[in-house]
């Protein structure tokens, strides 16, 4: 029989427009002003903080919604932004420093959607309300990393092929190596040539110094800058994800920036302490001839450098450094045999090959662990940039007992939350050069509650001219098109809520209007081809099953192009671009579905297998 379905195209067709529904359900819950609260440098977050996070606000007359510790960290919900903006600077005064206030903004969102992992839509910082930052990489010290390397990798490989030297430092933007007498320089400019393919070399002689002298080619110098800026950028994101920041956008802009968004947050002080942290470790030999008085007192060897512990006391390290945190590939925290907190450290191949060359040489040799962090500091460079504060201590000293691989651990650190805030920052990867944010702004969220009502504006009036329109002119079926529009925005709402990483933004909101429209396209070729094949001749049910058929192909050729053109739109552009080609492609999929087999549906319910002399369209 003619228009009949399958019951499984039936329980098919119920069972996408309900899982969409369930899933595009959060959104009809919004959000609650919150109040985020975070430990900083190894503080937790207890049951502690809470009752007097509770008290301090039943103390100030505000009724919060509900206070929960997650994931480590205290989060409270307002019935108000006033009372969220009040709330934030009591709690903060009240807990102190050692911990992080940040405003955000909650899904309210019931249990039982929660429990069926159903959630809001993920709300870009235009949208959302956040912060922005443009961050510059200091691409000098990305250089002044690889060249103070290079002179260590001099030393070492002159001193393996028994080339002595007077002296490796560096100079002029490059590295010379300084010999007593001509034959040795030619012997050392031969072998350098030939190991460091990526370097330019040549001759400088001074008087009785014989100098081979090398800098990096515009390629390699080009590769360095091209790695420290997509390291960072990794490590950024890394970091961000790893500190529990949603839905982050991390992006290089030119070729030495980045551009961070945190929608959500609205304390810049709280995303300054997620970017700010750019810790990592150095191993270093101590130098055990060193005088620790003198050198406090300004004496310091000329290969040494004084640094000092965690309880003040001074030490002297060498310069040379072992091994950085570039090669950590994985960290985690854990208790001694002594129930004292350690790091437990993993390198990757070349740091363990590296670290196990130098142990088996150095056995029975005191090794410290420096802790290393660049924060920007109040001084204002020339060009208007902020100079970086480096601080350093030792957090271990400890003797080598044996040759090191690929794992070892380290101890002396004060607490288990410490641990696990250091071995969390490890993990995430250590900066290749500090960056300083060069420009930064918060973009409140009744500006991004202006963009939505204005786009559910735009989306109202253009869903009701199309609905208007459809019911006049195809009046019953019509009607069946309007069904389908609105079962088509259920299925888009529902698959951005439900796929990881999807973001709506104001671009995506125009995606959406755009897709109105385009939505009731197939189901007017379909009408027409209907109005057609009845005007031929033809019964009602065949009219029916062949302007169907017949408008598939014109249906599918015009889609599959716009499809097209919306996957290269997503591949090739950035950000905003991307927002508006997901909205799209999700859209096209979803009037396909609705048009091609959710209209037949209930066009075959309704009319399917009945004899009718005329049709309402």
């Amino acid at each position: 029989m003619l228009n009949r379905y399958p019951l499984w195209k039936y329980l098919m067709v119920i069972a996408v427009i309900t899982i969409s529904f369930l899933y595009a359900a959060p959104n009809l819950f919004g959000e609650d002003p919150a109040l985020q609260v975070s430990g900083t440098r190894g503080s937790q977050v207890t049951a502690s903080e809470l009752a007097k996070t509770q008290a301090t606000l039943q103390a100030a007359g505000i009724d919060i919604k509900s206070a929960a510790l997650e994931d480590d960290q205290l989060l409270v919900r307002f019935r108000n932004t006033d009372d969220q903006l009040k709330g934030k600077e009591l709690v903060a005064a009240e807990l102190g420093d050692n911990y992080i206030s940040a405003l955000n903004l909650a899904p309210a969102t019931p249990a039982w959607l929660e429990a069926l992992g159903a959630g809001p839509l993920k709300l870009g910082l235009d949208l959302r309300g956040g912060v922005h930052f443009l961050m510059e990489v200091d691409m000098d010290e990305a250089i002044n990393r690889v060249q103070e390397q290079r002179i260590q990798d001099f030393r070492t490989d002159l001193r393996e092929q028994r080339l002595r030297y007077s002296g490796v430092l560096s100079k002029d933007e490059g590295t010379l190596a300084v010999f007593r007498d001509a034959k040795t320089r030619d012997q050392a400019l031969s072998f350098l040539q030939g190991r460091y393919p990526d370097l330019v070399f040549a001759e400088r002689d001074s008087g009785d110094n014989f100098g081979v002298f090398a800098q990096m080619s515009e390629q390699r110098l080009k590769e360095v800058k091209e790695y420290a800026l997509q390291q960072n950028i990794t490590i950024i994101r890394n970091r961000v994800n790893e500190l529990g920041v949603a839905e982050p956008l991390v992006q290089r802009q030119g070729a030495e920036r980045i551009v961070v968004q945190l929608p959500g947050i609205q304390d810049t002080a709280r995303a300054k302490e997620i970017l700010g942290a750019t810790a990592t470790l150095e191993f270093r030999l101590v130098d055990e001839k060193a005088d620790t008085a003198a050198a406090n007192a300004g004496r310091v060897p000329p290969n040494s450098e004084l640094l000092k512990d965690r309880n003040g006391r001074p030490v002297v390290l060498h310069k040379r450094v072992i091994l950085t945190g570039e090669h950590i590939v994985d960290a985690s925290s854990s208790m001694d045999e002594f129930s004292r907190p350690q790091v437990n450290i993993s390198l990757d191949a070349p740091g363990g090959s590296r670290m196990a060359d130098f142990t088996k040489d150095n056995v029975g040799r005191p090794m410290a662990t420096v802790f290393t962090e660049y924060k920007t500091g109040d001084k204002i460079n020339e060009d208007g940039s902020r100079q970086f504060n480096k601080h350093q201590e030792v957090i271990n000293i400890a003797t080598i007992q044996s040759r090191l691989g690929r794992s070892f651990r380290i101890t002396g650190i004060d607490s288990m939350a410490e641990a696990q805030n250091l071995s969390l920052l490890l993990r995430a990867g250590a900066l290749i050069a500090p960056i300083q944010i060069v420009e930064e702004r918060t973009i409140g969220p009744s500006l991004g509650k202006q963009n939505i009502e204005n786009g559910m504006m735009a989306m109202v009036f253009g869903m009701i001219a199309v609905v208007v329109f459809m019911a006049i002119y195809y009046r019953k079926f019509g009607l069946v098109a309007n069904a389908a529009l609105l079962a088509n925005l259920v299925i888009i709402i529902g698959v951005m809520s439900m796929v990881p990483g999807a973001t709506m933004t104001l671009p995506g909101i125009a995606g959406i209007v755009l897709t109105i429209g385009m939505s009731v396209d197939a189901n007017v070729l379909i009408f027409e081809r209907i109005r057609e094949e009845i005007r031929d001749g033809r019964s009602i049910q065949q009219a029916i099953h062949v302007g169907y058929d017949k408008a598939l192909g014109t249906i599918a050729d015009s889609n599959i192009t716009t499809l097209i053109t919306a996957i290269i739109l997503f591949a090739i552009g950035t950000g905003p671009i991307k927002g508006f080609a997901v909205t799209l492609i999700i859209g096209i999929l979803a009037s396909m579905f609705t048009a091609i087999v959710g209209t037949r549906a209930l066009v075959n319910l309704l009319w399917g297998g009945k004899r009718l002399s005329k049709l309402s369209i």
